[in-house]
C-alpha cells in the first residue's frame, strides 16, 4: 500500500470561519482552544471511520478542508488513519487495535440493564435479555416487575431458539439455508402443544418476524407464558442478542402483548445503539 498524507490542496478560501468556535484575540482572529481542537479531531475520525474520499470526510465532519487537511495529516502519522491512491482513507493500525481492546470489555449485561428496568418500569411485565450460546440462547439478563409472581426462569439458563421468542429473532437473521442446517443440528423438539415442530412451520414463523421485526412466543416454550421480543445488534449488525416481555396469558390477552412489540423493539434498539450499532 502507498502511504501519502492528506491531499495538499485545499484553496485559500478554505481557512477556518469564525463561526463561533475558540477564542477572539484583540485583533479579531479567532483561535481554536484545546477542547476545540478535540473536537474537530473526533469529528474528522469519525467520518473518517464512514467515508473513504477527502471530499466526503470534509462534508460529514462539517469542517473547512484545510482544517480537515491538517487533522487527517497528524491522524495518519500517529497511525489512527492510513491513506493510499487505491483505497482512499481506511482505519489505520492504532484505532484498529483499540477497538479490538474495547470490544473484549464490552459487557452487554451492565449495557443493557438499565435499558432493561426502565422497560420493566412501562410494561410492568418480565424483561429478559438473552444470548447465542450454540443452538440454543442462554439468559443473561431476567428483570422482574412489581406483580406477586415470576417467571420460571433464571439467568444462565438455557431455551431452546425455535420455541422462544428471543430464538426467532435471531434465527430470523439466518439465510434459508442455515436455517435448514440449524434444523438438521438441533431439531425441532416437543415442549408444549403449541411448539412449532416441522421445517415448514418454523419457516413461515421465521418470514413473519423478518417482515414485523418482533417474535410472538405463544405458550411454545413454557404453558402458560407468552412473550414477544426484539432484536439486539452487535457493533456489526449482527443478531447475537435479543430482549423479550414475557407475561402470564391469565393476565394479558395475546393481542395485548404484541402490543408490545413497540416498547420492545425501542428498547433492543436502544441497547443495539449503546453497542455501537448504527442503522
Amino acid at each position: 500500500m502507498d502511504i501519502k498524507t492528506a491531499p495538499l490542496h485545499a484553496a485559500a478560501g478554505d481557512a477556518p470561519t469564525a463561526s463561533g468556535v475558540g477564542v477572539a484575540t484583540a485583533s479579531g482572529v479567532r483561535v481554536a482552544t484545546a477542547s476545540n481542537a478535540s473536537e474537530k479531531t473526533l469529528l474528522v475520525l469519525e467520518a473518517v471511520l464512514s467515508h473513504d474520499r477527502f471530499t466526503d470526510v470534509v462534508s460529514a465532519s462539517g469542517l473547512a478542508k484545510a482544517t480537515v487537511h491538517r487533522i487527517l495529516a497528524t491522524l495518519i502519522e500517529s497511525g489512527f488513519v492510513t491513506a493510499s491512491e487505491a483505497d482512499g482513507y481506511l482505519p489505520g493500525p492504532k484505532i484498529l487495535a483499540l477497538a479490538g481492546r474495547a470490544l473484549q470489555r464490552i459487557d452487554i449485561s451492565a449495557i443493557a440493564q438499565p435499558f432493561v428496568d426502565a422497560l420493566v418500569d412501562r410494561v410492568h411485565c418480565t424483561v429478559h435479555v438473552g444470548v447465542v450460546n450454540g443452538d440454543e440462547i442462554v439468559y443473561l439478563i431476567r428483570s422482574d416487575s412489581d406483580k406477586p409472581y415470576q417467571m420460571p426462569s433464571r439467568v444462565g439458563l438455557s431455551i431452546p431458539m425455535h420455541s422462544s421468542g428471543i430464538g426467532k429473532v435471531v434465527l430470523a437473521g439466518y439465510t434459508d439455508g442455515a436455517l435448514e442446517q440449524f434444523v438438521a443440528r438441533a431439531g425441532l423438539p416437543y415442549r408444549t402443544a403449541h411448539t412449532i415442530t416441522s421445517l415448514e412451520g418454523l419457516r413461515s414463523e421465521i418470514h413473519m418476524v423478518r417482515q414485523s421485526g418482533y417474535a410472538l412466543d405463544r405458550e411454545e416454550n413454557v404453558p402458560g407464558v407468552g412473550c414477544v421480543a426484539a432484536p439486539i445488534r452487535d457493533h456489526t449488525g449482527a443478531v447475537k442478542y435479543g430482549l423479550s416481555v414475557s407475561t402470564l396469558l391469565l393476565e394479558h390477552t395475546p393481542e395485548q402483548i404484541e402490543a408490545m412489540s413497540r416498547d420492545a423493539i425501542e428498547t433492543a434498539d436502544e441497547i443495539s445503539h449503546a453497542l455501537g450499532w448504527r442503522p
